[in-house]
């Protein structure tokens, strides 16, 4: 024993959380997070296949956000509403801690709300926001412009003329949550808690269901990863400042959109909402644009010029209302050299072909449901090869 004459005493012991176990390390607790999210990609496959089955498989690609939404929910609300584990946090022995004592149920269920319903809920409503505020900005920009206070005396823009630009530029990039995500991912580098933000509003934390010895090490950190992160936000955000201070061609371009939207014709101010549309003929977003079919114009004359272009830049007539100009499920003399009731209808809508296209891999659908189906996954629905809008090749009869 010790005495009071000064002898070597013991060690203190290492400062606790409340439980009687040490705080998670940041690597098991990405570990867990990585585990869980294949777990909710196997549960959601299995309801996708499961609507596929029942609805076909173009209602399960309309409904796939919602799919992935309630597979989420349903993973969490099987094991951490009822205070039980994840598949995660079992195999790296890890349990939530909210205080003194494990979570209450009514912190657990806002978790779960504010991680998995919310986000849905605000994916469905920014866009319709977005679109109102859009519509808002370009109102004002043109009132400003007819009222001649869009530049000042020197011939420069003006302040408020400059600020709405640039909210409608940015507007996007403004709204989306990405910017909270990089500083809590950030933030957690640093620290090692509160991996995600609805952990972090609700007071979850992971600690460990084991005793960690101090023979066994230090505990790793990612402090490396969250100085680049860091280093990376910077970056850009002064790259960002530094482009819209400059003078640069850009401001005579924005300039040159603004007035061709106050033209007198009705199409020209919807164009303007249209946000990321490439210049580039041959990119994505731009090649979606021309298979949606889509009529951003209120004009019937710029619809045929609409169609006309869309005709012309894929060398495929495009019909109005609908129609198709060879349609295998009308007459077996269409196309009769593809053989087989089955070889004959689109395996997207179960219908006959109308207008077929192939893929790259060879598998063929309608124009159209080809069309709809690589704006929302760029993928052919049959064997999940890469399949890109410009790559779709129509079908003609020989």
């Amino acid at each position: 024993m010790a005495s009071a004459s000064g002898s070597p005493q013991s060690k203190p012991p290492p400062p606790l959380t409340s439980s009687p176990y040490p705080f998670a390390a940041a690597p098991d607790i990405i570990r867990a997070h990585q585990k869980d999210a294949y777990f909710q990609g196997v549960l959601t496959n299995q309801l996708s296949d499961l609507h596929r089955r029942l609805y076909g498989a173009r209602s399960a690609h309309a409904w796939a956000t919602e799919t992935r939404t309630l597979a989420d929910a349903l993973y969490l609300c099987l094991t951490t509403l009822p205070g039980n584990r994840t598949l995660g946090e079992e195999y790296c022995d890890l349990v939530q801690e909210g205080g003194p004592v494990l979570p209450s149920i009514e912190r657990r269920a806002g978790y779960i709300l504010s991680s998995v319903l919310l986000p849905y809920i605000f994916s469905r409503i920014l866009p319709r926001f977005r679109a109102l505020v859009r519509k808002k900005l370009q109102s004002r920009l043109t009132t400003l412009t007819r009222q001649g206070r869009d530049e000042t005396k020197t011939g420069r823009p003006s302040t408020e003329y400059r600020a709405l630009r640039y909210i409608l530029t940015h507007l996007s990039a403004l709204t989306s949550g990405a910017h909270f995500h990089a500083a809590t991912l950030a933030i957690f580098y640093f620290t090692g808690a509160y991996y995600s933000l609805s952990k972090r509003l609700f007071g979850l934390r992971y600690v460990f269901t084991r005793r960690i010895e101090e023979g066994q090490g230090g505990r790793a950190g990612y402090e490396v990863l969250g100085v680049l992160l860091v280093v990376q936000m910077l970056v850009r955000g002064y790259l960002h400042i530094r482009a819209q201070l400059a003078p640069t061609p850009a401001d005579a371009d924005a300039a040159a959109i603004t007035s061709r939207e106050e033209r007198p014709s009705g199409g020209a101010s919807a164009d303007f909402l249209l946000p990321h549309v490439s210049l580039d003929e041959h990119a994505y977003t731009s090649n979606n644009e021309l298979l949606s079919g889509t009529n951003l114009s209120s004009t019937s004359s710029s619809s045929q010029r609409s169609l006309a272009e869309i005709g012309q830049t894929t060398h495929t007539p495009v019909l109005l209302a609908g129609r198709a100009r060879y349609d295998l499920g009308g007459s077996p003399q269409v196309m009769g050299w593809i053989k087989g009731a089955q070889q004959r209808k689109c395996t997207l809508c179960l219908e006959g072909l109308k207008d077929p296209a192939a893929t790259s891999c060879g598998h063929v659908f309608c124009w159209a449901c080809i069309g709809d189906w690589v704006r929302e996954k760029p993928e052919c629905p049959l064997c999940r090869r890469a399949a890109l809008a410009q790559h779709i090749l129509p079908l003609r009869v020989a």
